[in-house]
């Protein structure tokens, strides 16, 4: 397993930096929501058609106590410890009779060194210019409809019920996005699906997204464009989001592989919430299951957060969650964890964070059931991480 995990820290993750899911939450909520002040500001407006450019910029300081085999303690500048950083524009246009027009493209890229930031795509592809969204399409009363590179579905329904809201450090953002590669886009030849980054993001994909009273959904089809069949290298993906007096999220995802249309990734997800004045207790499981094309089982991935966030003063919020991550197919390869974290929000738009975990890795721990975003930081062992940050929006 230790080999294993080396090899999926090489390629695609860019000299060995495994942080190809990036934290999905703020970019996911600015695609979902253009009328928000801080989503995205208008840059040009003329004949109908509205232009505007929105952005994340984090980065920060982290401190761990042990790395890797020889157990020192490391000191590092890291980009995206609460959010990932990005670039990106939309664009609206009124086409008359209630249709509205629409496109995103969106970027990501490294603070700490000003590089595009590496993808879970096939191995192979080269880095994206619009790693995150390339797309078009049209919004009504009806719902809207999306075409080309875009965000999944299934992780947009669990925002409301993931512990830490799926931020970029310390989060099963990383059980979610590891546990929906490795027999994808890390796998040989044709054991891969070249329309699935990590679960999260998906090219060539059509999603329909509507909102029915107290319930948000999508559905979505990433057209798998292999000769003969509708089948291979496809994926589809479910999502939907009750809002009421309590949040109830549920998600479902397949991945087909490239040569024989077998469910190479098949993964599912619950959580709940619910808000006691200055207190939201949230609950979350996810389980991801991996084969080879002849329906191997590879890794049974279960992923359970619990956590509770409190907004103890104006602009303070405290988060402390707990998460239990382990691989049923592999023997240790599991791991539980602590976090404390605290941002303060020293404008709407820029928010200071800090943020501790504490990491117990199995003896055989991998990346599966990592919820660092570097991945584990001492196998077999116990660690002690801090990060701190600042988060700017614009």
């Amino acid at each position: 397993m230790k080999n294993h995990q080396t090899s999926m820290k090489s390629g695609a993750f860019r000299g060995g930096r495994s942080r190809l899911a990036m934290g999905a939450a703020a970019a996911l909520a600015m695609a979902m929501a253009s009328s928000s002040a801080l989503a995205d500001k208008t840059i040009a407006e003329f004949d109908g058609t509205k232009i505007s450019i929105f952005g994340i910029i984090d980065v920060g300081l982290l401190y761990q106590s042990k790395d890797g085999a020889n157990g020192k303690s490391k000191f590092s500048m890291e980009t995206s410890g609460l959010r990932q950083t990005v670039l990106g524009f939309k664009g609206e246009r009124d086409m008359g009779d209630g249709i509205t027009a629409f496109f995103n493209l969106e970027s990501h890229f490294d603070t700490n060194n000003g590089q595009l930031h590496g993808s879970g795509d096939a191995a192979g592809a080269s880095v994206p210019q619009w790693r995150r969204q390339a797309n078009v399409g049209i919004k009504g009363d009806w719902g809207s409809l999306t075409f080309g590179r875009q965000y999944g579905p299934a992780l947009l329904a669990h925002i409301g019920t993931e512990p830490r809201a799926f931020k970029e450090q310390f989060s099963n953002l990383y059980a979610w996005a590891y546990n929906q590669y490795a027999a994808t886009a890390g796998a040989v030849g044709t054991e891969r699906n070249t329309n699935n980054d990590v679960g999260i993001f998906f090219s060539n994909a059509i999603q329909y997204r509507n909102t029915v009273g107290p319930v948000n959904f999508g559905v979505l089809w990433a057209v798998g464009g292999q000769e003969g069949s509708m089948d291979n290298n496809s994926a589809v993906a479910a999502g939907a989001t009750y809002t009421g007096p309590v949040t109830l999220s549920a998600s479902y995802q397949i991945i087909k592989d490239q040569g024989t249309g077998n469910n190479n990734v098949k993964h599912w997800g619950l959580g709940a919430a619910k808000g006691f004045g200055d207190f939201t207790f949230k609950i979350n499981y996810l389980r991801a299951k991996n084969e080879t094309r002849t329906g191997m089982n590879v890794s049974d991935v279960s992923g359970l957060g619990v956590g509770a966030d409190w907004h103890w003063a104006e602009r303070q919020t405290a988060t402390v969650a707990y998460y239990h991550n382990k691989d049923h197919e592999n023997t240790n390869d599991e791991t539980r964890n602590v976090v404390l974290s605290n941002d303060f929000a020293w404008r709407p738009d820029t928010t200071v964070y800090v943020q501790a975990a504490f990491v117990d890795a199995g003896d055989a721990a991998t990346i599966k059931t990592s919820i660092v975003a570097a991945g584990i930081p001492a196998v077999g062992k116990k660690t002690w991480l801090l990060n701190t940050g600042i988060n700017f929006n614009f």
